[in-house]
């Protein structure tokens, strides 16, 4: 038996974020409306993630790139990112603590008998599934999401909890710096209404630098870091090199935070091949 690693006491869920996202969880899926933003994200967003994955992968499935990968889509909210996965082949876990979320998600997946079978949506915090689904995932995603946690550390603990040993842990998230301020809050939410005032907190967050000495910190080794930029005159996202506003992360769990060897010590050649990968990445 597994003990329990974080009493869901200690839960990264702010019940402050919860109430905010109460108000527009029947509007995840108008796409000219408040998570307009969100829609056109997919637009790099789904590409970044499966072309990261197809890269490391040999099994292609072609019409079903990700069939037979197992995604936990964390902070889902009405299913925007779950369903584009789930087309792409993958078995998706959505979760959310907001009910009213997962059952707007819940609805929209089941117009599409396909989705409705490699998609499940959960009322969950993270935490609250750590202990039934240790190593399960072999990809979490975690998009627009650790700027609304309470406690991160906690957040990327159970993020390793639940991935398998070598699984992929993507993050899109915002920057803090003077820059995010304006064009995140003034402009966005206060200015342009793209999205609703008070959405975001600016003290919440978190530079990529800070991310990856977390993640690192937790046994995940932090690959790629893309600046993002969105376009408010034309709506859509693109790839650039500053992470001064918003930023996409893929990080991969080391082997060594997964399930020792009976010996509890690495063999010669995973030794080996963990130098060879250290030598490849410097």
């Amino acid at each position: 038996t597994v003990k329990r690693l974080f009493s869901t006491s200690h839960s990264s869920v702010d019940s402050k974020e919860m109430k905010k996202f109460q108000l527009l969880a029947h509007k995840w899926w108008d796409e000219e409306g408040e998570y307009s933003a969100l829609h056109s994200m997919n637009d790099i967003r789904v590409p970044f993630i499966r072309d990261t994955l197809l890269n490391m992968s040999s099994n292609y499935h072609l019409g079903n790139p990700l069939s037979g990968v197992k995604i936990l889509d964390v902070g889902c909210g009405g299913g925007l990112l779950s369903e584009p996965l789930g087309r792409l082949g993958a078995s998706v876990t959505g979760i959310d603590p907001l009910e009213d979320n997962i059952r707007t998600a819940d609805q929209h997946k089941s117009f599409d008998p396909v989705l409705a079978k490699r998609i499940q949506y959960r009322s969950s915090s993270l935490e609250e599934i750590v202990e039934e689904c240790m190593e399960t995932f072999d990809v979490i995603v975690a998009s627009e999401v650790v700027e609304h946690v309470a406690d991160l550390e906690t957040f990327i603990k159970c993020c390793s909890q639940v991935l398998k040993p070598e699984g992929s842990l993507f993050i899109t998230t915002i920057n803090k710096t003077q820059l995010s301020y304006v064009l995140g809050i003034v402009v966005a939410e206060k200015i342009l209404g793209i999205v609703p005032e008070g959405t975001h907190e600016w003290e919440k967050f978190v530079p990529p630098e800070e991310l990856q000495r977390l993640l690192e910190s937790n046994g995940f080794s932090v690959k790629t870091v893309n600046g993002m930029l969105y376009n408010p005159l034309s709506g859509s996202w693109s790839w650039m090199e500053s992470t001064s506003v918003n930023y996409a992360m893929h990080a991969v769990k080391s082997v060594a935070q997964g399930q020792s060897s009976p010996t509890g010590a690495l063999s010669e050649m995973e030794r080996e091949q963990s130098s060879a990968t250290a030598g490849a990445a410097m």
